[in-house]
């Protein structure tokens, strides 16, 4: 299996007069991930199936990497909190991308490769970015095949 970790992309700030899952994506976030998705075509990234955190900037990440889909999109409440085993017993397809949120997704890499939740901090996965793994999903069974921050993706669009 080929396991791509997707932060979501750049949302509002937090504030006290709005509910952090109806954070929404900012225009500049939407602008720079869609060139994102451009980079991810080019390295020929398409997925079976796409699965997201409920929260709104988890959705609005998920509905922008569409057109690298092949398959189906799915709602998982397990990606808005720390990795579990629930979360690897859901995970099915050959290339699987799975939308979420700091520090959860760098623990959850760190488990994945490392076996250990612990150094999820070590693994910087910015807004935007993505972690791209290979292999069995279970604990330290998988390889980290390359770490992108958005930067590099956007660039690769323009080539």
């Amino acid at each position: 299996m080929e396991l791509f970790l997707i932060r979501h992309a750049a949302a509002e700030d937090a504030s006290p007069e709005q509910p952090d899952a109806d954070r929404a994506l900012t225009r500049k976030g939407r602008k720079r991930f869609k060139a994102a998705v451009r980079g991810l075509r080019r390295l020929d990234v398409r997925f079976d199936v796409i699965r997201h955190s409920p929260l709104l900037r988890s959705v609005q990440t998920a509905e922008l990497l569409a057109p690298l889909l092949d398959g189906q999109t799915v709602v998982d409440p397990r990606l808005a909190e720390a990795p579990s085993d629930g979360l690897l017993a859901g995970l099915s397809g050959a290339r699987v991308a799975l939308v979420g949120h700091q520090p959860w997704l760098g623990e959850l890499c760190a488990w994945l490769t490392a076996g250990d939740k612990g150094h999820g901090e070590a693994i910087p996965i910015d807004k935007g970015g993505l972690a791209w793994l290979s292999g069995d999903p279970v604990p330290g069974q998988m390889h980290l095949l390359a770490l992108f921050p958005l930067q590099p993706l956007r660039r690769m669009a323009r080539k």
